[in-house]
């Protein structure tokens, strides 16, 4: 099988393929520390290897079978025991359903001794599968809202109905009271009553029926969706099974010629789904085994988008399933003596940017007093070493500003592409929230009080005790705290400042994406103003009255709003090239849950 390929296969732009010199600055870190010595080891993802990545994107968009399904893609630069620089590629799982596709690194070795018990498991899963569809599409399920809409469309009628019979009856005994003698007006008032009556028992049947009507379908239904957990439980539990037998066979060998299973290297119980077929320990397990020093490694989605990976975008080894691997794959690589340490970067930049846009001064300054009994300032967290003042963070060239800080809550300047809390799954659990329980003494205790999109930057409220947390979740619910976003738009709007009031629902079809529904949408308000055109962009600020998710970019993009997407959001239709999505939380300002005072808080744009 033909694994190690020309620089020439990706790109024309290198003639000499035989001991160049290449720039081993990098943009970005594959990293871990040796389990033996404890030393930090550390592998680049240059510009060079970047622009090879993009040369494989190129053969990827070429053929359409590489679009039916989204993964990571990734090629690493090596260079042979004689000098010579190649490539080797790989994919994450399987590329249309094969393991071992030729000319790509194939997987780590040990999945074939699970191979019987893989195809087995599969079956079953595929069975569960399908009947989980069924079960989800039972017919009785549409019937059942049929039913239920035409009932309450009925008794809404009927509401109606009564609604004003119950009026004219008013106004009918009053002009009795006022008219008849007492004997004949206890006869009439009683044949009003009676009315009053009959429609009561009017409106029980019509309950009645319904029930009697719904009921059967009600049982039918909650069986099939007690038969759903079921099935989903049992499901999770043969993965789990599966994934346990696979990971104690996948051995990964790293450049000390060590060997080890995923199960050993991997903390006891906690092994996500995937672990050892993502591009990475591939690649690197592949040069270890084959005598081949790596030199730079690159990543990136391609194929439809999945949450916040974007096609072509470069991404690092993701925290749960590769991170902890590093350090072992790595082992036995000779470092390169002239790797720079990493930076403290200021607080509000973006070292993704290589070009940004131009900023608008802040018209405020965070710098400010705060009335109370102890001293409250803008602030960086500083855990042990000291020095940066900021919180280090998975990729350490991008940092964790704290905004603010005081005993009852924190204020942080959240960076695009980092979650506010964990997700569901194993691989989303790196966030805001998990960083600074980890980090600081009482991390424990805090609460997120509200969410920023992964790809929004700015503010983020924590709070460190349950009151605090109370507290502040009212004033956001109450609509008292006072919310300004800044956005670049991949586009230019005519009008300057307005009111965009669109209702806003999750899309049935995507649950990843809402949407403008005026029938069943929840009320959503957004004043805008902008800013100031920059060439083909408008710069936006954003002041939204309520919090709906995604309501601002789906705001911006709706027709009926702004017709222009944020520069940047694929999700909602952008499609000029951006490395980022371009919104940002400004400005946050709420009275302090403690102290009583108004809290202002700003940072600066990104972008």
């Amino acid at each position: 099988m033909r694994l190690l390929h020309s620089l020439l296969d990706f790109t024309d732009c290198f003639m000499d393929s035989d001991g160049g010199s290449i720039d081993l600055s990098g943009n970005y870190w594959y990293e871990g520390l040796c389990p033996q010595s404890g030393e930090l080891l550390r592998l680049p993802r240059t510009r060079m290897s970047e622009d090879l990545a993009r040369g494989l994107m190129q053969y990827l968009a070429a053929d359409d079978s590489y679009d039916r399904e989204g993964k990571m893609y990734g090629i690493l630069l090596v260079e042979m025991p004689w000098g010579e620089q190649r490539i080797l590629k790989a994919f994450s799982g399987l590329l249309n359903g094969c393991s071992v596709v030729d000319g790509w690194v194939p997987p780590i070795p040990g999945r074939d001794r699970v191979a019987l018990d893989e195809a087995r498991t599969l079956t079953q899963l595929e069975a569960m599968k399908q009947e989980l569809i069924a079960l989800h599409q039972l017919p009785q399920r549409q019937e059942y809202e049929t039913l239920s809409g035409e009932f309450e469309l009925q008794l809404q009628i009927l509401s109606d109905r009564h609604r004003n019979c119950k009026q004219q009856r008013d106004e009918k005994r009053q002009l009795l009271c006022q008219s008849l003698a007492p004997e004949i007006l206890e006869v009439s008032l009683e044949q009003l009553n009676q009315a009053s009556r009959l429609e009561g028992i009017e409106r029980k049947q019509l309950k009645r029926q319904r029930d009697e009507t719904l009921q059967p379908l009600k049982v039918l239904i909650a069986a099939a969706d007690g038969r759903m957990r079921e099935l989903k439980q049992r499901r999770k539990e043969l993965s789990r099974e599966l994934q346990t037998q696979m990971h104690a066979a996948y051995t990964l060998v790293n450049f000390l010629g060590k060997s080890r299973s995923i199960q050993q290297l991997m903390p006891a119980n906690s092994i996500p789904t995937g672990t050892g077929d993502c591009c990475a320990p591939k690649l690197l397990h592949c040069a270890a085994v084959h005598n081949l020093k790596p030199l730079a490694m690159a990543e990136f989605w391609w194929g439809p988008p999945s949450g916040d990976k974007v096609r072509g975008e470069f991404y690092g080894a993701c925290s749960d399933r590769c991170q902890p691997l590093m350090g072992f794959l790595l082992s036995g690589l000779p470092q390169n003596p002239i790797v720079p340490e990493p930076k403290a970067y200021p607080a509000f930049s973006d070292s993704a940017n290589s070009k940004s846009l131009s900023k608008t001064p802040l018209k405020k300054s965070v710098n400010q007093s705060f009335n109370g009994d102890i001293e409250a300032r803008p602030t960086t967290y500083q855990k042990n070493r000291g020095g940066t003042g900021i919180l280090p963070v998975t990729n350490p060239h991008q940092m964790l500003p704290i905004v603010y800080e005081d005993k009852w809550l924190i204020a942080v300047n959240k960076p695009s592409g980092l979650l506010s809390v964990p997700g569901r799954y194993l691989e989303n659990q790196d966030s805001v929230l998990s960083r600074l329980q980890n980090l600081l003494p009482d991390g424990l205790e805090l609460t997120a009080v509200h969410r920023l999109d992964l790809a929004t930057s700015g503010i983020l409220l924590l709070a460190r005790d349950k009151e605090t947390s109370s507290q502040l979740r009212l004033q956001f619910e109450k609509r008292r705290v006072e919310k300004v976003y800044e956005a670049v738009l991949s586009g230019t709007v005519n009008i300057e400042a307005g009111t965009i009031e669109l209702p806003v629902k999750e899309d049935p079809k995507n649950s990843l994406v809402q949407q403008v529904n005026l029938e069943c949408g929840k009320p959503s308000v957004t004043r805008f103003q902008v800013m100031a055109k920059e060439g083909n962009h408008s710069r936006v600020e954003f002041w939204p009255l309520t919090g709906r998710t995604h309501q601002l970019r789906v705001h911006a993009a709706d027709v009926r709003g702004l017709g222009v997407p944020i520069l940047g959001d694929r999700l909602y239709g952008c499609r000029a090239s951006a490395n980022r999505l371009h919104l940002h939380a400004r400005e946050l300002s709420f009275e302090h849950p403690q102290l009583g005072s108004k809290l202002s808080l700003q940072v600066a744009t990104p972008f």
